[in-house]
């Protein structure tokens, strides 16, 4: 007999040091990201923030949100980021979890985590149709592009470096990579 699916109560009842993440049926379960990833993160908000949900300085018209719990069929996933077009999500929902695609997502990579978002979350993109994905890897200091393209992702490009770089879906903007790796100096 195989193992019995896992379900929203298994994610409730981790502990809140992990994020938790349900995968056709199975529990995964990741440390808090560390201050590499967390800065990533919160550097590369900063940067789209102001000129594609704002509209300050870039043209707007996105909805970008830090680790939202997204709902699909069975599945519950957390990227690190995740933006919407304005049109597709006008306002900020009043739930706790959305069910529907991004249209990018952002998972910031960290050893826990690599074949996690490599192998196991990015088909679940992709059969969701989220147009856009990017995978940053603090350490190594890449940005790794892709598009959906026939219902697989195509890999774009990939950034190292300190940049700036024009970088799909937010190609109107350059963006300053060396601010992901926290070269602020």
């Amino acid at each position: 007999m195989g193992k019995k699916p896992a379900t929203y109560a298994d994610l409730e009842a981790l502990p809140e040091h992990v994020v938790g993440e349900i995968v056709a049926g199975e529990l995964y379960a990741s440390p808090r990201p560390a201050y590499p990833q967390l800065t990533a993160a919160s550097f590369l908000m900063m940067l789209l923030g102001n000129p594609f949900v704002l509209g300050q300085g870039g043209p707007g018209g996105w909805y970008i949100v830090v680790e939202p719990e997204l709902h699909f069929e069975e599945d519950v996933l957390v990227p690190d980021l995740a933006g919407w077009r304005r049109e597709r999500l006008p306002q900020a929902p009043r739930v706790a979890a959305l069910s529907l695609p991004p249209d990018w997502v952002c998972e910031v990579l960290s050893p826990s985590t690599r074949l996690l978002g490599r192998k196991v979350k990015l088909p679940v993109f992709a059969r969701e149709g989220v147009r856009h994905v990017w995978f940053i890897d603090p350490v190594v200091r890449t940005l790794e592009v892709f598009r959906l393209e026939s219902g697989q992702y195509v890999h774009l490009t990939t950034h190292s470096g300190a940049g700036p770089v024009h970088v799909e879906p937010f190609e109107a903007v350059a963006l300053k990579l060396g601010v992901l790796w926290d070269e602020l100096g």
